[in-house]
């Protein structure tokens, strides 16, 4: 193709061109070779590189060389694949290539030589492991070898925990060698075993091994002994062995025991703590045999038969000796030395003793009557060394060597001590104890001393260092302990030696003082005073008031004075209101705390008892009545005078004001006080007009007026069904109530209940005005209205309900009846509305046709269901329901009719209609019933083939020729009255022509549609006949 372009761009018409059919070359072959290893068994191919159009069914051939002729043998033709074979050994094989097309047309051939065939290596086949697969089992390698000999293969033993053979999982068990018998270790128990069968020639060569893999895992045996024995010395402190060989598995924790047998072939007694192989004979098995025990465990858990080994002789007791001797206690005079010792030789008798004093020279001599395991040095030993002999005697009297411990010393003087320690003096308060002690150990240097008090919880608590102690309040009821400690003149310190004292007595009780300071109303009088003898108990006090002051015998005479007033007999008294300008004087009798007592003592304050400063407290309101309020408090301060009172009222932001001309002790509520909190304002004065501080009660609660709240309720209306209920409120008539109602009522909610079976109400969720519609569902039960009112304080009053009766079901009627449907004649219609009145029963309706501009109504036979399929014969009709509501009861209500609109036809039928009415004249083929006058229930096959002819003035029923028949009209007939189309509504394919009373035709046809269009034409032809034209109801111009 060639396409002229200018230089501006612009191209011109490309130029076409074509060529003769391409030819393919004569077929070629290049690059031929042979691929593959040139070994005896193998498998070598030949290739090249074909040229020459579509290649065809080109020649290959093999040819092996001779070697004795000097030319090539044909051994192979028409494969390029060539195996090699034992005879080809030793020799050169060449590979020929013919090449030829697809059309058959012939190359030239090209060939390639390959090397010298080499013979293939040893190979094994068939490898086998025979034997049983169990622990120490013998297992043979078997397989068959060719290319060498069974003799110099050899065979290398594996381990692998899969059953599936992997080279890279494999353990070793043994090295490769000739022998093929192998023997299971214990390590190859579980695993799989593997042989590596290696093919060998006698001179070395080796092929590639073949690996085998056991078809199941190596089984153990049981755990089991194969032999148990005891060896080692059976004497005391000696070391007996037990040794044993297992077989089964892997062994895991075997159970060891050894045990003590008084007589061969009895149960024994089991030595505890020892589990393991070896065991050191102790001194309680002297007498006695002794046998082991072991238990064969696998590592997996299974435990094998119990063994028992049992000792050759009884257990020997040891010589007699002793292991260590040594003295125990320290090297001074008058403490206690024993003797240390570990005794070996089976059961210990009357080991013997001898003590020994040796002099600073070593000069040793016996201490006699000292033969016992213990020894307490004397005076005589001071400046010596001290030590023991042991002869070790068993209890059969049988001897071991004497030993002798290592001396101690030298014995050194004993510490100070105090032997007796007592006291001086008398245990009461008041007096002064002192001590006597006797001293021993050496010469007494300066011993100290040191005073605790004891109390009864045994608390001690040191008060002195001194040589003697008073005693004072502090120590009665407690003891005295005395703590003596004994120092030698060099210093040297003994053990401190305590005594301990009776309990310390109290003294007799006394009153050494006693003052009544300044007095004022109010305000609490102690009395300085001081007391002494032991603790004070509950003493008599006695207050009197006085007008005047009394001084000498008549203060000491004052409970004998005939102005006088008991006025309290506590050791505190605070004066009131009474006391004030009086004296007061107080009379005590001191007591101890065990109820003796001592002489009186009297005092009388210097001054008159003054009043206190007037105060008020426990300020607060109280609510009298609704609306009304008290304010009081509690006056304190001499005599009251006319106090003064104020109300305050505090908002909600906390702003308190004052209530103007409200200063009396109570307080009526206003409007202004809603909403708000009411305070009490309370000013002391004192009858001498001194005025105290102003106090304020508390804020009362948020001051509200009275709450709203509905006398009773009331309801309008019956408990029947579709009835409206309404609840009526009825107000209190007190003037508080109609007030609240007239300004402070904010809201009223209503709430309808419905009761349940179990006689409970359940709320009705969306049912919360004061009118309520009865439902079909709460016929049978109980309606409840609960009414609540609201104020504009957010507060809520009582809850006020009225109960209906069971409310019973309306009267049946149906309300918003309508006829669901297209419109045209082939739709179903169905009649909907919704009925009231209790459950409904069953209720009538009856499907009626009525024509346009007539109140008369056609009934439809038959058709009384909810749901009717209007037909041809309805084209031009009103459809008319009538539904007659009737209770489950039987009771009915009024009828209610509703209709459609006037039937139209289906649009593709009045298309077909219009056009056959236009033609004057049509045809249709139907099927006619052979046999009309029979009365069993036709079926298709009692229908024959017919035509019906039907045209503007006649309409008729021919029978078809057939070939041995002609056309044969077997009903004729014009549309003249009694003339008339009937339809079947059991079946849309089924009509009837009626001619007269003797010509009827019962036709069926293939669909509900042909049926229609029949209809229609037939009665379109007809219709001057019928009072109505059926061009108007088609809507048909003529």
């Amino acid at each position: 193709m060639y396409t002229p372009v200018t230089e501006e761009g612009a191209k011109g018409e490309p130029q076409y061109k074509y060529t003769d059919f391409i030819k393919a070359a004569p077929p070629s072959v290049s690059n031929v070779g042979i691929v593959g290893d040139v070994v005896e068994g193998s498998t070598i191919k030949g290739v090249g590189d074909y040229f020459g159009g579509r290649e065809g069914p080109s020649k290959f051939e093999w040819l092996r060389e001779n070697k004795s002729a000097g030319d090539f043998l044909l051994v192979s033709a028409g494969t390029s694949e060539y195996t090699l074979a034992k005879e080809d050994v030793g020799h050169c094989l060449t590979f020929v290539y013919i090449p030829i097309n697809f059309e058959g047309q012939e190359g030239k051939s090209m060939s390639a030589r390959s090397p010298v065939v080499k013979q293939a290596p040893p190979k094994v086949t068939n490898v086998k492991i025979i034997g049983d697969l169990r622990e120490n089992s013998k297992v043979t390698a078997t397989g068959i070898v060719t290319g060498g000999t069974e003799g110099s293969s050899r065979v290398q033993w594996f381990r692998t925990y899969s059953s599936t053979f992997d080279e890279n999982s494999l353990e070793a068990l043994s090295s490769s060698k000739i022998a093929k018998a192998f023997r299971i270790p214990l390590g190859a128990v579980g695993c799989y075993i593997v042989a590596k069968y290696t093919p060998m020639t006698p001179d070395g060569d080796y092929g590639e091994p073949a690996f085998v893999i056991s078809e199941r895992a190596v089984e153990t045996l049981p755990p089991s002994l194969n032999f148990l024995s005891i060896i080692g010395d059976y004497s005391e402190g000696g070391i007996l062995t037990a040794s044993y060989g297992y077989v089964g598995g892997h062994e895991g924790k075997s159970l060891y025991n050894w045990y003590l047998h008084e007589v061969e072939g009895d149960v024994g007694s089991l030595i505890p703590g020892v589990t393991e192989l070896q065991y050191r004979i102790t001194k309680e098995a002297i007498g006695k045999f002794i046998s082991f025990q072991c238990t064969p465990v696998r590592d997996d858990g299974v435990v094998g038969n119990l063994r028992i080994c049992m000792g050759q002789e009884r257990i020997r007791p040891g010589s007699p000796r002793l292991l260590s001797l040594r003295i125990v206690g320290n090297a001074v005079e008058g403490t206690m030395l024993n003797v240390e010792k570990k005794y070996w030789g089976g059961e210990e008798g009357d080991s013997a003793y001898r003590w020994f004093r040796t002099s600073s020279d070593g000069a040793q001599s016996e201490i006699m009557g000292a033969t016992m395991a213990s020894y307490t040095p004397s005076l005589d030993d001071i400046g010596f060394f001290i030590s023991v002999s042991c002869e070790p005697v068993r209890c059969d009297w049988a001897r071991g060597p004497m030993v002798v411990s290592e001396q101690i010393g030298p014995i050194i003087p004993g510490v100070p001590k105090c032997h007796s320690l007592e006291f001086l003096g008398s245990f009461m308060e008041g007096q002064c104890l002192k001590f006597n002690a006797l001293y021993s150990g050496g010469e007494r240097g300066e011993c100290t001393i040191e005073w605790f008090r004891v109390k009864e919880n045994g608390l001690r608590e040191k008060i002195s260092c001194c040589d003697f102690l008073d005693l004072t309040l502090e120590d009665v009821g407690a003891c005295i302990e005395l703590l003596y400690n004994p120092v030698r003149r060099d210093g040297i310190k003994g053990s401190p030696k305590s005594i301990v004292s009776d309990v310390i007595s109290p003294a007799d009780p006394k009153g050494i003082d006693l003052i009544i300071p300044d007095c004022c109303e109010g305000t609490e009088l102690v009395p300085i005073r001081k007391y002494f003898g032991g603790h004070e108990g509950p003493g008599e006090y006695i207050w009197y008031r006085t007008e005047k002051k009394l001084e000498g015998s008549a203060l000491l005479d004052i409970s004998n004075a005939s102005d006088v007033v008991i006025c309290g007999r506590e050791p505190i008294y605070t004066p009131s209101l009474i006391d004030v300008d009086a004296y007061l004087a107080l009379y005590w009798v001191p007591t101890r705390a065990d109820g003796k007592c001592g002489g009186p003592l009297i005092a009388m304050c210097s001054s008159p008892v003054s009043p206190a400063p007037p105060i008020v407290s426990n300020v607060q309101l109280i609510e009298l009545s609704s609306g009304i309020y008290s304010g009081e408090g509690v006056y304190f301060g001499g005599y009251e005078g006319e106090s003064l009172f104020s109300w305050y009222r505090e908002n909600n932001e906390g702003t308190i004001e004052l209530i103007e001309g409200a200063n009396s002790k109570t307080y009526k509520v206003t409007d202004s006080d809603y909403n708000c909190r009411l305070l009490f304002g309370y000013m002391p004065v004192r009858s001498d007009s001194v005025m105290g501080e102003l106090r304020l009660s508390d804020p009362t609660d948020i001051v509200l007026p009275e709450l709203p709240y509905v006398e009773m309720l009331a309801l309008t209306g019956k408990a029947i069904e579709g009835d409206v209920l309404t609840a009526v409120e009825v107000i209190p008539n007190s003037e508080a109530q109609q007030h609240v109602w007239s300004k402070y009522k904010k809201e009223i909610r209503y709430q309808w209940f419905c009761s349940s079976e179990v006689g409970d109400y359940d709320p009705l969720p969306s049912q919360c005005s004061c009118s309520y519609k009865v439902r079909l569902e709460d016929i049978g039960h109980r309606l409840k209205c609960e009414c609540v009112v609201t104020d504009v304080f957010g507060r809520t009053g009582d809850v006020v309900y009225i109960e209906t009766t069971p409310v019973l079901p309306g009267i049946p009627r149906i309300q918003k009846l309508e006829i669901e449907g297209r419109g045209f004649h082939t739709n179903l219609y169905a009649v909907r509305g919704i009925y009231s009145g209790g459950k409904e029963g069953k209720s009538r309706i009856q499907w009626l046709r009525s024509m346009i501009g007539s109140p008369d109504l056609i009934s439809i036979p038959g058709e009384t269901s909810r749901m009717y399929e209007a037909n041809v014969d309805d084209v031009g009709y009103r459809l008319v329901a009538i539904y007659t509501p009737v209770r489950e009861d039987g009771v009915e209500g009024q009828s209610l009719s509703v209709s459609t609109e006037p039937i139209a036809v289906e649009p593709d039928v009045i298309r077909e209609v219009k056009q056959n009415l236009d033609l004057g004249s049509v045809k249709f083929e139907v099927l006619c019933d052979k046999d009309q006058n029979s009365k069993k229930i036709t079926t298709v096959g009692t229908y024959e083939r017919r035509i019906l002819e039907v045209n503007k003035k006649r309409i008729k029923v021919v029978k078809p020729a057939t070939k041995t028949s002609f056309p044969t009209t077997e009903i004729r007939g014009s549309y003249a009255p009694p003339f008339h189309v009937e339809l079947f509504r059991n079946d849309q394919h089924r009509l009837k022509i009626v001619v007269d009373s003797e010509n009827e035709a019962d036709l069926m046809v293939h669909s509900r549609h042909i049926r229609d269009v029949i209809v229609l034409v037939v009665r379109g032809f007809a219709q001057r006949y019928n009072s109505t034209s059926l061009n108007s109801l088609l809507k048909i111009e003529t």
